[in-house]
């Protein structure tokens, strides 16, 4: 097989597309977020993202098959948790399968049963403009209602399987090619 200057050639052991997303998804690093619904449920996320300004949108993705993806279906309004290094347990706790996810963290229950974490970076409320299936996740959007920043903290960030922290970089002169 002759590769084209554009291509690489394919080896006889071509790796599976959704691999080949995993591995490279891994070098990406995300931001940490909890995101709650009323039950209460909740689970981590690390693709919530803006999505607009003018309204103000925002989204995140769920796994069909998760624990969560039923409340998450039935619920008119979500809450997202911005998470800073010292949230690194709350994480971890919600991101576990077959456990109470709330026991141990404390979190105010705001109108309508949804459930707003304490001591958190940050946290915004929204509710849910979009549920959309797609492909093995649901979208949802939602638009945003109440928030506050309460801290300023390192971010806390998932990169290569990992939790990590964000800091700010020096800056730097751009190298040019010789």
């Amino acid at each position: 097989m002759i590769a084209s200057e554009n291509r690489p050639a394919r080896s006889a052991t071509a790796v599976a597309a959704d691999d080949v997303l995993r591995r490279t998804l891994r070098r990406h690093a995300a931001g940490v977020t909890v995101i709650t619904v009323p039950g209460p449920a909740g689970f981590t996320a690390t693709s919530f993202t803006s999505v607009s300004l003018q309204p103000p949108l925002v989204s995140f993705y769920l796994g069909l098959g998760a624990s969560t993806a039923p409340a998450v279906r039935k619920a008119d309004r979500f809450a997202v948790h911005l998470l800073g290094t010292q949230n690194a347990e709350v994480a971890r706790q919600f991101a576990r399968s077959g456990v109470d996810r709330f026991q141990g963290v404390a979190w105010t229950e705001h109108e309508d049963g949804l459930p707003v974490l304490d001591d958190v970076s940050a946290w915004l409320t929204a509710r849910v403009t979009l549920r959309q299936p797609i492909g093995d996740h649901l979208l949802v959007v939602g638009e945003v209602e109440t928030g506050a920043a309460h801290q300023d903290a390192t971010a806390l960030v998932h990169h290569d399987g990992a939790f990590a922290a964000a800091h700010p970089l020096p800056p730097q002169p751009i190298r040019r090619a010789s």
